[in-house]
């Protein structure tokens, strides 16, 4: 659950498949498999989380901020 000053948006972000390959790669080498053998990795949950902590040391708060980035998004209908 996130701070009370957050809020949790489910977004459609696009990620090439090597992207998500080199995910599950170093987070399999990472953690290791279980006692049998099996990787229990919620991928789904570590790509949410890396990007929330990408967003929000790159600053995405000064980003939005800035009004020129707004110009593609609005101008093609988002």
């Amino acid at each position: 659950m996130p701070p009370n000053n957050m809020v949790v948006i489910n977004a459609h972000i696009e990620i090439s498949g090597p992207t998500l390959q080199k995910i599950v790669q170093t987070a399999k080498a990472l953690k290791g498999p279980d006692e049998k053998g099996y990787f229990r990795i919620d991928t789904a949950a570590l790509v949410s989380d890396l990007i929330s902590r990408f967003l929000a040391e790159q600053g995405f708060d000064a980003y939005v901020a800035n009004g020129r980035h707004y110009a593609n998004s609005l101008s093609d209908g988002g």
